[in-house]
């Protein structure tokens, strides 16, 4: 239930506050004094979509403040994105400005769209669009769908459900079956691609291995020569003629002439052992000079083999990468692509299984959803017309026609169409086509009495639901309205005394002065204060007493 509405700043209202409580709240004033942005207020406040247009002119924003009360629904929701309560309340904000529009809920800002979805169905704002609305069949459906109850409502939802994951299969298996020859084309090259990498089998690091044992065979006589030189530098040549020292002489005569002291000095022991290392160090190196000599080997057949694998191997690399270990990489990413792409057709069954299972299944909820809505309809359209009756439409006849579409769509197999006629000389015809504005008036209230009682709790927002009527079509209206309002909170915006006699709370808007409305502009009215308001309204007289003695019997007549 809403408890609390601030408007500040927005179309003619400068600052004002109300205050509702359950039961029937009435909004009334002159033609212009701006009850209308009452209802464009609520409409704001629980998402519904903005127009920076009605922004006060000279004004930077509009402000919009609501308190709703809070069941364990909401409050769950308002937890989850973080929002707090204010003694059991959660506090509604809405800002617009003329370049944007943010919402608050429990102090957390929301997106529009959730926030329409936490509130929005606590709140039904019915303006002089929802008249339009009723004319369409999506909305007619609705309606018979929120009559058909809970049961066919959770059998609706499942589904949709289905119908949603239904059209992602197609559209799966649509993008398949039509990119089939590009994939054929793109599984060739990969294959081809493999098969050209598995017939080389390139190892990893390959290429720079063969490029290093390539470098050495082509340095076969470098290396010789260079190795031969520090070898004979260690260890001496035995083919030369002259006797020159080799290094490992140098160093056997250091240790001799170490031997024969090193006993009497530790410290010259210490240097003697560093030298006997020395020694063992070089003789190792001079062994290794020599085996890497023997191992050295000019070798033309490898060198040339290595020259045509490298060959092979570029070939690979100009194509899949920048080297070998480049290309393995690409071949275990096109395996795993090549894989998908020759696995497209299976996905396609396994699709076309899943859309026979899923078109049997719809099949069967389409008609148990069919079945339902028949079965509600006449009963909907039966307590329909008995309001009407009570509405001055007594041979109004109300005929909710549901007929086979011909295919399942998203809601059904079902086409609903609401017929109605107010004389009994003529055949039911599409409402939007033959009812009159007061009568499209009187069918809209109809239908929410009879709604409103699975609606407990709900708060209804009505703008001229009185439109194209008077007399007493009015007061039925009233009492139908004060009836809606022993299951719900109803606020109605109206221009007729007959139907603000019945409501339990009065708020009169009027203009200041100056064209605008400020703080005192909106205001409750009770007793002798609502009599004069009600007088105006019905003669534009206040202070005559045949005005207020008619505004006393209709309030009277109200009570009763």
């Amino acid at each position: 239930m809403l408890t609390e509405l601030r408007i500040a700043d927005l179309g003619v209202i400068d600052d004002a506050v109300l205050e509702f409580g359950s039961g029937f709240t009435v909004v009334t004033g002159e033609t212009g004094a701006g009850k209308t942005m009452v209802v464009s207020g609520l409409n704001l406040l629980i998402g519904g979509r903005a127009d920076t247009g009605l922004v006060r002119v000279g004004a930077e924003r509009a402000l919009l403040e609501g308190r709703l009360t809070a069941d364990a629904t909401l409050t769950a929701a308002v937890d989850e994105v973080g929002g707090a309560l204010d003694d059991g309340e959660v506090l509604l904000t809405r800002v617009l400005t003329s370049s944007r529009s943010r919402a608050r809920v429990g102090g957390v800002q929301v997106p529009l769209p959730q926030l329409a979805e936490m509130v929005g169905e606590r709140v039904t704002v019915h303006g002089q669009s929802e008249q339009v609305r009723l004319g369409s069949p999506d909305r007619q459906r609705d309606v018979l769908d929120a009559f058909a109850g809970p049961e066919h409502q959770a059998r609706l939802a499942t589904y949709r459900a289905r119908w949603t994951e239904r059209r992602g299969w197609l559209a799966e298996r649509a993008a398949l079956a039509g990119q089939a020859q590009a994939r054929a084309r793109e599984l060739a090259l990969l294959e081809f691609g493999l098969a050209e990498i598995e017939k080389a089998a390139p190892r990893p690091g390959e290429d720079e291995e063969l490029q290093g044992e390539a470098r050495r065979l082509q340095a076969t006589d470098d290396l010789r020569l260079a190795a031969r030189t520090a070898l004979v530098a260690l260890a001496g040549d035995d083919d030369a003629v002259d006797d020159v020292p080799s290094t490992l002489g140098l160093v056997a005569a250091a240790r001799r002439g170490l031997a024969a002291a090193r006993d009497d000095d530790p410290e010259l022991a210490t240097l003697a052992g560093r030298l006997d290392e020395v020694g063992y160090l070089l003789d190792d190196l001079a062994g290794d000079l020599a085996s890497y000599l023997a191992s050295l080997d000019a070798d033309p057949a490898r060198l040339e083999w290595i020259a045509g694998r490298l060959a092979e191997l570029q070939a690979l690399t100009r194509k899949y990468g920048p080297g070998v270990d480049a290309v393995l990489a690409w071949a275990e990413r096109a395996a795993t692509d090549a894989a998908r792409l020759a696995g497209s057709d299976d996905r396609i069954a396994e699709l076309d299984a899943a859309l026979a299972g899923a078109n049997a299944e719809l099949a069967d909820l389409g008609r148990a959803l069919g079945e339902r809505r028949r079965a509600a309809a006449s009963d909907l359209a039966g307590r329909v017309e008995a309001e009407l009756g009570a509405l001055a439409l007594p041979r109004a006849r109300l005929v909710f026609d549901v007929t086979d579409a011909g295919e399942l769509g998203p809601h059904g197999g079902d086409q609903v169409s609401l017929l109605f006629t107010a004389n009994p000389g003529s055949a039911p015809a599409p409402l939007a086509r033959v009812a009159s504005g007061g009568e499209l008036s009187r069918v809209r209230l109809a239908l929410e009495v009879v709604l409103a009682a699975g609606n407990e709790g709900h708060t209804f927002v009505f703008d001229e639901v009185d439109a194209g009527v008077g007399g007493a079509v009015a007061l039925e209206i009233g009492r139908r309205l004060a009836r809606l309002a022993q299951h719900a909170q109803v606020i109605v915006v109206t221009h007729l005394a007959q139907v603000a006699a019945f409501a339990d709370r009065h708020y009169v808007v009027h203009k200041a002065d100056d064209g605008q409305v400020t703080t005192s502009g909106i205001r409750e009215v009770a007793d002798a204060d609502r009599a004069a308001e009600l007088a105006r309204m019905m003669a534009g007289l206040e202070g005559t007493y045949a005005a207020r003695a008619h505004a006393a019997e209709l309030l009277a007549e109200a009570r009763r």
